[in-house]
């Protein structure tokens, strides 16, 4: 195995990124978040990269900081773009967590700045923070109670306590239960049938989704016309409707 913090490998416009710290649960240090900015980076730029999947070497998906490097004075958070380079400005293009075992802490909350989630029976998630004298900083206290109950999401967040992956699937936090080994490979599966669609109607799509829906009406229809006609304008809304007309599986440009 290479000893690398972060792996990265891709085919058939999915981008797998992998956090490869196992011997400490995939905590994230300094070195890892470069990596996993590099990553996002990577998705967004690159045109024949569909979308990201995200998961974890070993038992587990991502234990959050590394303490014994926030202790030796690391910082693990990049400005601006938070912890993994991802909490505070996820990629524009779709990302999928693949988790296994442990998403604590900053684990679960870089978990919660990808878009879907799946996750394998045995997966826990948990924002304990409160136990340690700090809080979930990084995102899990804003968008844990964007995704479930603001009543449920605070009992998490105050006790510190843990969810099963059973639980965050009956209040809708997780996509996809899978057995136990299996959740990459359901996420590649969920991955490949994105990447099945028109890749400009995709990213329109989740920016349309990312707006602030509590913003004012007006606005949010105005912002959501202009990525539209975009959309409707292009190149793939034309190819799209031929293939249907012909009956034939659509040859997408991204254009």
């Amino acid at each position: 195995m290479s000893d690398k913090p972060v792996l990265v490998s891709a085919d058939s416009g999915i981008l797998t990124v992998t956090i490869n710290r196992p011997a400490v649960r995939n905590a994230i240090d300094r070195a890892t978040t470069l990596a996993l900015a590099d990553a996002m980076d990577r998705l967004d730029a690159d045109d024949d990269l569909r979308v990201g999947i995200l998961t974890g070497t070993g038992d587990h998906f991502c234990a959050g900081m590394d303490l014994k490097a926030f202790l030796a004075g690391e910082r693990v958070e990049i400005e601006g773009r938070g912890l993994g380079g991802l909490t505070q400005r996820p990629p524009r293009k779709p990302l999928i967590a693949a988790v296994e075992g442990y998403a604590l802490a900053g684990g679960f909350e870089i978990a919660l700045a990808c878009d879907m989630i799946v996750a394998a029976q045995t997966a826990r998630f948990g924002i304990p923070e409160v136990k340690r004298g700090l809080i979930a900083g990084s995102g899990g206290l804003v968008r844990l109670p964007q995704r479930i109950p603001r009543q449920i999401a605070l009992e998490y967040a105050l006790t510190g306590r843990m969810m099963e992956a059973a639980t965050a699937a009956q209040w809708g936090l997780v996509n996809r239960l899978t057995a136990t080994g299996a959740a990459l490979d359901m996420a590649l599966e969920l991955a490949a049938e994105i990447t099945g669609n028109a890749p400009l109607a995709v990213r329109a799509s989740k920016q349309i989704m990312d707006f602030d829906q509590n913003g004012p009406e007006a606005e949010v229809w105005q912002r959501q016309n202009a990525i539209l006609e975009t959309v409707i304008a292009s190149q793939d809304a034309t190819e799209g409707a031929r293939a249907f007309a012909e009956k034939r599986k659509p040859d997408w440009s991204g254009i």
